[in-house]
């Protein structure tokens, strides 16, 4: 389990930095299946039907909701796909991993 998940979103206020290039590089790969486009991590989830599609979002929207930290998706019959970034400060910020990493571990669970 990546310690990402054990970590909790914390507000950005006015005048946070959005993370460097190397921040980035350090946390990426604790996220392995996300890929960075620009100023967002992007992910592709594949499901077998509807169902699972909605069930997937369902609780990916109950984990943002838990963390207050809200991402981009594109959703359909059998797919759905995430994009985090924190557009409070335009760009990356440590949420953006946090969540994309509990989201993984549903997942995986």
């Amino acid at each position: 389990m990546s310690d990402l998940t054990r970590k909790t979103c914390t507000p950005c206020e006015g005048g946070t930095e959005p993370l460097r290039q190397d921040q980035i590089e350090l946390l990426l790969p604790q996220i392995p299946q996300w890929k960075l486009e620009g100023i967002r991590i992007v992910r592709e989830f594949r499901f077998d039907n509807f169902h699972e599609t909605m069930a997937f979002i369902n609780a990916m929207a109950w984990i943002a909701h838990q963390e207050d930290h809200h991402p981009d998706f594109d959703a359909g019959y059998h797919h759905c796909r995430l994009t985090f970034t924190t557009h409070a400060i335009g760009g990356l910020s440590e949420n953006d991993f946090i969540c994309a990493a509990k989201i993984d571990r549903l997942i995986s669970a």
